[in-house]
């Protein structure tokens, strides 16, 4: 029995552990970044990092709001994946990858952030279109408006 149990511990410790180390890995990728290009980014809880460069006004969008952003998204070597164009998109928050759920709440209507997204607050292993997995994510948004 002891040796049933061992052996199923060690695969529950091996993919266990992975996902960990990925936080790591994203953390130091996002220090460096962050480091490389002198921001003064504020470290939340679940591993997001969060730059203002504008505050804006009013209230605080929550994850029940509908909201409309202007965005550019790109990787750490500055490639974008991603971007509004002309003009701004709306979607509800709830519906987006939980950086954006997490990152877009900090911000007041006309503010503008930069939002450094670790992989497992993006779209983890499996990435999702041109973005790979175990990727950390970058986004300028401006928050234009929320309901």
């Amino acid at each position: 029995m002891r040796k049933f149990l061992f052996l199923l511990i060690i695969p529950f410790c091996f993919f266990g552990c992975k996902q960990t180390d990925q936080a790591a890995v994203d953390k130091q990728i996002i220090l460096k970044y962050i480091a490389d290009h002198n921001l003064n980014a504020i470290e939340e809880p679940n591993g997001l990092y969060y730059v203002p460069t504008v505050v804006g006004t009013g209230g605080y969008p929550n994850i029940n709001s509908t909201v409309t952003v202007y965005y550019k998204g790109y990787f750490t070597n500055g490639n974008v994946f991603d971007q509004t164009t002309i003009s701004p998109i709306a979607f509800p928050l709830a519906n987006v990858i939980t950086g954006w759920q997490e990152g877009i709440p900090l911000m007041q209507t006309g503010g503008k952030a930069t939002l450094l997204i670790p992989s497992a607050l993006a779209y983890g292993s499996q990435g999702a279109g041109s973005v790979p997995g175990n990727t950390v994510l970058i986004f300028d948004v401006q928050l234009v408006s929320f309901h």
